[in-house]
């Protein structure tokens, strides 16, 4: 990596965290350190299950669990069974806690506002514009990649959407019967995988991966959640399985799509993908590619 892109980034770590307070013993000066103050925001007045504020922070367990006691001593949050599922806790704000978090909701817009402030109405576009772009790259740099069991809940979830997707935007519609032949078992290893990706834990995308002989895989499946398109998700899973056709032996791979979905053909055209003719008989595709690996 460019050693001069990591100098700017540390840089800008520095100047973020100075900036906004986080190296304060008392974050917004109410008496308890970023992460505290952070946690009951996320937990806000709605609450949130543990599960989700683990993946969303990205924190483990024991360190969630130290804060949590800390805001229950503090009498800010209230953490019970959820459903009475003894396995699945939520968090939840008392009184006294709503009042803190509008308080640090008050607080963080006057923090920002002295940020803004001593720009220029131009300065001021810049910056935001600028914020609006290191989110948005931080998140795609977020997002992981897990090969998993295409039976796996957050696994029919995904093609689930996929195949609703497919429903609205094919001419023609889409019925699963005729377009979706093919079975999970072929996407098990090493016949096959299914990857999906999770942006803060949540599942945003999928694709899988099945040989079609000894040296020719096929690349199904490929969905990414609207939510986050434009993050590059959809080359990530495309190289991803690409390698692990590889690692199976394959030296060819190949997929198919339909004409509705342009994107898609300007995805695999621009990853090195030709176009070539009909190899298998799905009635919704238009688009038949291939690669060397």
């Amino acid at each position: 990596m460019d050693n001069s892109r990591i100098t700017q980034i540390r840089s800008f770590n520095r100047a973020v965290t100075r900036r906004i307070g986080a190296l304060e013993e008392s974050y917004l000066s109410r008496g308890r350190p970023l992460g505290e103050a952070r946690l009951l925001f996320e937990i806000g007045p709605e609450g949130a299950a543990l599960g989700a504020l683990r993946s969303k922070l990205g924190l483990d367990s024991g360190y969630l669990s130290r804060i949590l006691r800390s805001l229950e001593a503090q009498g800010l949050v209230s953490v019970d069974k959820l459903d009475g599922d003894a396995r699945s806790r939520y968090a939840t704000l008392t009184d006294k806690g709503r009042v803190e978090h509008a308080a640090y909701d008050a607080l963080s817009d006057e923090l920002a506002n002295s940020i803004l402030e001593p720009l220029s109405e131009t300065g001021r576009d810049r910056l935001v514009a600028a914020m609006a772009d290191v989110e948005r790259l931080l998140g795609a740099a977020s997002i992981t990649l897990d090969e998993e069991p295409a039976d796996s809940a957050e696994a029919r979830q995904c093609l689930a959407r996929y195949f609703d997707e497919l429903a609205q935007r094919f001419e023609e519609g889409f019925d699963q019967g005729k377009g979706n032949t093919t079975t999970e078992d072929e996407f098990i290893p090493p016949r096959g995988t299914f990857v999906i990706a999770r942006l803060d834990g949540i599942p945003v995308g999928c694709a899988a991966l099945r040989m079609m002989d000894a040296t020719t895989a096929e690349i199904k499946r490929m969905w990414v959640s609207p939510s986050a398109r434009g993050l590059g998700v959809a080359s990530r899973m495309l190289r991803r399985l690409e390698a692990i056709a590889r690692d199976f032996g394959a030296e060819t791979v190949c997929l198919d799509t339909n004409r509705a979905l342009k994107e898609a053909q300007s995805l695999y055209r621009r990853e090195g993908y030709t176009e070539i003719e009909r190899f298998n008989d799905n009635p919704y595709a238009d688009h038949w590619f291939s690669k060397r690996l």
